[in-house]
């Protein structure tokens, strides 16, 4: 079930543009149809646009952005006068005149959706337009396209905005065809289900259809011209009785227009025919004729093709009709609905004042806005340690950060060993609270930490000055303290002092083999063990690189051989 373009057409409101007589007068594109002399003044408030200088006057701006498309306000005036003169025309109630009204730019935004959706799908209409010219020119006897735009122009009509109308009316429909249309999907069961509910529309008289074969006469005809063509009528008659077919008869004999038609004429209803044509064909059945009839025209011969009585026509006499009429009901929700999705994918900017009726609560709004810098964040209150994470293993979260304990004086006693007693206050009962987590610093090489390392668990007390170049004391892990040179003083070892010598401190000699390095390092956790077989290993290799490497020249060595470059160099 296939519906032509026109069809369409109707269904969508999209009619063809027409010209009564030759064309049919309409104002240019740029020109308000409201300023026109000769044109009626319709009611029409448009809200007003203000304008950008004092004491200026808006005459044209876009009430509405469709995709890459507008409307302009000349568009909306020519919209609102036509539809004025369209319902004066039709004698259309203030109900509905409201209705109308209300759904214009509605109407005008589905155009240019479906204009949008046509540049998408690449439809090109140039050949239908021109068909459709042609037909116009053709119901207007004009001989040439050159002799059509020649009547346009005597009318005031714009050719180029003519062709362009019917472009956009090609566009729409081929549109709303193959996108709504096509995927209208009709069974024949809801096919006898809409021919049952809308019977009453469907009631036609009683009518015939008729097929002729005529003899024509001329209307000044003698007897014998009659006579001869009453007798040629006769012997057509004839031949039928005999088992002539009349289509052949009639397309071989007959002198009346439809001859190639093989004679058809068509349905006739009562009353339409003449009184004496009607009463001897209605009391026919089906496939009989006439006896030759005179006419003005001359002799004619009427069959009757097919007998209809009044009532309700059957299903396969209003078949298309009743396709007409399905889609017609289907094609308006499936339309609004594409429409309203179409909505929904385009960018519309509506001035305003002017409201769309067909608009959906998912259309996205256009939303104009400057730039904004961001907000500045806001800096720490406080810094940290430089290592503390403020984690569950952080001392500074666990410990307040209590008074310093006052360190005991030490003397310094040319003893063995000094000793010294510290005393830690307690700490605070309060919980302190949590330091705030800051960003770690990041140490470029080469460059020293802006924040120091945290300190160590022990207080160090300076000890007092024993004398001139004497050791100033310090406190050991253990509680002792150890003797550390004064500055500018050399460092010697100290008779009976316990102490160990200062080449103690040197760097070993690797030849030599020595105990691995007990305690923690900076960069373990734990004491480094190393093996013996390891260490027996290594100083294998540097045995073995020591005795590998050559000895270095003598100075009589080098004297010889720079002595031979000179001489052979």
């Amino acid at each position: 079930m296939t519906l032509r373009i026109s069809q369409f057409a109707v269904i969508c409101g999209l009619g063809l543009l027409a010209l009564p007589g030759v064309v049919q007068a309409q104002a240019p594109r740029y020109q308000s149809p409201l300023s026109a002399p000769n044109a009626p003044q319709p009611q029409v408030t448009l809200p007003v646009t203000p304008a950008i200088t004092p004491n200026g006057k808006v005459v044209e701006d876009v009430i509405v952005h469709v995709n890459d498309l507008i409307i302009t306000r000349s568009d909306v005036e020519r919209a609102e006068l036509a539809l004025a003169q369209e319902n004066q025309q039709n004698g259309a109630t203030p109900a509905e005149e409201a209705e109308r009204r209300k759904n214009l730019l509605r109407d005008m935004i589905d155009k240019q959706l479906l204009l949008s959706r046509g540049k998408e799908l690449g439809i090109n209409a140039d050949a239908e337009v021109i068909r459709r010219l042609d037909e116009i020119r053709k119901q207007n006897k004009l001989d040439t396209m050159e002799d059509l735009e020649k009547a346009a122009r005597q009318q005031g009509v714009s050719f180029e905005d003519f062709k362009a109308g019917i472009r956009d009316n090609v566009i729409t429909q081929m549109v709303v065809r193959d996108e709504v249309g096509r995927r209208l999907q009709l069974s024949p069961n809801q096919e006898q289900a809409y021919y049952e509910a809308h019977k009453q529309e469907f009631m036609q008289p009683e009518q015939i259809k008729l097929s002729e074969i005529l003899v024509p006469t001329t209307a000044d005809a003698n007897d014998a011209a009659i006579a001869q063509a009453q007798a040629k009528a006769e012997d057509l008659e004839a031949k039928l009785k005999a088992g002539a077919n009349f289509e052949d008869l009639a397309k071989a004999n007959s002198g009346g227009p439809t001859a190639a038609q093989g004679g058809d004429l068509g349905l006739y209803k009562r009353g339409a025919l003449a009184k004496v044509l009607e009463d001897q064909t209605f009391n026919l059945k089906p496939g009989e004729w006439t006896a030759p009839i005179r006419t003005r025209q001359g002799f004619v011969i009427l069959k009757v093709t097919d007998h209809m009585p009044a009532g309700v026509a059957p299903l396969k006499d209003v078949e298309q009709q009743v396709q007409e009429g399905m889609y017609a009901e289907a094609m308006q929700p499936a339309l609004r609905a594409y429409l309203t999705k179409l909505r929904e994918d385009a960018y519309i900017d509506i001035r305003s004042g002017f409201v769309d009726s067909g608009a959906s609560p998912k259309e996205t709004k256009p939303v104009f806005t400057a730039y904004t810098p961001p907000v500045a964040k806001k800096k720490a209150a406080q810094q940290k340690k430089r290592f503390d994470r403020g984690t569950k293993f952080s001392t500074a979260s666990k410990s307040a950060p209590a008074p310093a304990a006052a360190p005991t004086a030490v003397a310094a006693t040319p003893a063995k060993t000094l000793t010294t007693t510290t005393t830690v206050q307690a700490t605070a009962t309060t919980k302190p609270p949590k330091p705030q987590k800051i960003k770690k610093e990041k140490v470029r090489f080469g460059q020293a930490p802006r924040n120091s390392l945290p300190a160590g668990p022990e207080e160090t007390a300076s000890g007092t000055d024993v004398g001139a170049g004497a050791a100033s004391a310090a406190v050991t892990p253990g509680g002792t303290m150890a003797a550390s040179a004064a500055p500018g003083t050399a460092i010697a070892p100290v008779e009976g002092s316990g102490q160990v010598s200062s080449s103690a401190n040197m760097d070993p000699n690797p030849l030599e083999a020595h105990a691995p390095v007990e305690g923690k390092t900076r960069y373990s956790a734990r004491a480094k063990q190393v093996s013996a077989e390891k260490q027996t290993a290594k100083l294998k290799k540097v045995h073995e690189k020591k005795v590998a490497t050559p000895a270095a020249p003598t100075a009589e060595e080098s004297l010889r051989s720079r002595l031979r470059q000179r001489r052979w160099g």
